[in-house]
């Protein structure tokens, strides 16, 4: 017997029956994966950051192909083409366009007036406040634990400080709020809902389903950590990146930052190749990301990093050459279910847990 919905403003905004999403995962998030989401009844993201344009309407034309159900794309706003992959989006009619960067507002309106749902992710309370003056129709908060570029601020804390900063002390928040960062379980979407949040996203726990494509020797390293097995290391890209430890890690973390940098020159020409940009193309999105943040050159130039070692992980499973970007939930999971099973499990927990909190009311 398949759990009983659980409506919330978010899963009636983007027209899902349970208030679960997986986050766009570069390298993890592909069509098999979104699609298996969406036909679970959760809100499946492809993450095009990895896919070249050409890749990426393939993804969304895959996608479709494998599901009738809502989906989104994860995008750049900070990319060249960023204008070009909306119009892509637009025409083949997918639902939620999702962003690492807050997109301009001239992006949200367009997005908005074609009927797509615009949703942020954000790690500052005044961030929120911001892409809700330009129109988001709702956020992604994703606290400390979560994997990949990560803030400081705990899950626990960061979450009520945007609900609160989005009005939502006593009521409803004025747009919908996704929880992210520790989330696995009923335990934790019950959590989120008492604070005040529409639903959460997950990242690493989908990662560990059936359905992810990543090599299964890799997911078999990934189910031996425990809680302490990831670390924040501002070596890999130059800005905050929660990963598995490793001995490339551990590499990373003690060697110098002349050797860091040549290494991320040769990575950023690898993913240049890879995805078929141009030199200028990509020095033009260094300028944009220098302009629209606090990054150095430094940075930007690690930030070829990225891609590479992520994919040297992930999809090429060669994990003394690849990082593996985690949550600190890794120590809480210890199987590989389908995404059916998976979203099946965490709406049972999560109606019994309600169950029971309605009899102490």
């Amino acid at each position: 017997m398949r759990a009983a919905a659980l409506s919330t403003r978010f899963t009636e905004m983007v027209g899902v029956e349970y208030p679960i999403v997986q986050t766009g995962m570069g390298w993890v998030s592909g069509p098999s994966l979104t699609a298996a989401t969406a036909n679970a009844g959760g809100l499946g993201i492809l993450a095009s950051a990895t896919m070249t344009y050409a890749e990426l309407e393939g993804a969304i034309r895959k996608t479709k192909s494998l599901t009738n159900r809502p989906f989104g794309v994860n995008l750049r706003a900070d990319a060249t083409d960023a204008p070009e992959r909306v119009d892509l989006m637009i025409r083949e009619g997918v639902k939620v366009a999702s962003f690492a960067l807050a997109p301009k507002p001239e992006l949200i309106a367009k997005l908005k007036d074609a009927g797509s749902v615009v949703v942020p992710s954000i790690g500052a309370a005044k961030h929120a406040v911001k892409v809700a003056s330009w129109g988001a129709d709702a956020v992604i908060v994703q606290g400390g634990e979560g994997g990949g570029h990560t803030g400081p601020v705990a899950t626990s804390l960061l979450l009520p400080s945007v609900i609160d900063a989005l009005g939502g002390q006593n009521g409803p928040t004025s747009i919908p709020v996704i929880a992210a960062g520790g989330f696995f379980d009923g335990r934790g979407l019950v959590a989120a809902l008492a604070y005040g949040a529409d639903g959460i996203a997950m990242g690493t726990r989908f990662l560990l389903t059936s359905d992810s494509a990543v090599p299964e020797s890799v997911k078999q390293e990934y189910l031996k950590r425990g809680l302490q097995d990831t670390v924040v290391s501002v070596k890999v890209d130059g800005m905050p990146h929660r990963v598995l430890r490793t001995e490339l890690v551990a590499a990373l973390e003690s060697g110098s930052r002349a050797k860091a940098l040549i290494a991320a020159a040769r990575n950023a020409n690898e993913f240049k190749q890879l995805t078929g940009m141009r030199w200028t193309t990509m020095l033009r999105d260094g300028r944009t990301m220098k302009s629209s943040g606090d990054r150095t050159w430094q940075q930007i130039i690690m930030a070829g990093n990225t891609p590479m070692l992520l994919k040297a992980g992930l999809v090429d499973g060669n994990t003394e050459a690849g990082v593996l970007a985690s949550g600190q939930v890794v120590g809480m999971i210890d199987d590989l279910p389908s995404c059916d099973e998976l979203i099946q499990s965490v709406m049972t927990q999560a109606h019994d847990r309600l169950g029971m909190l309605s009899r102490l009311a």
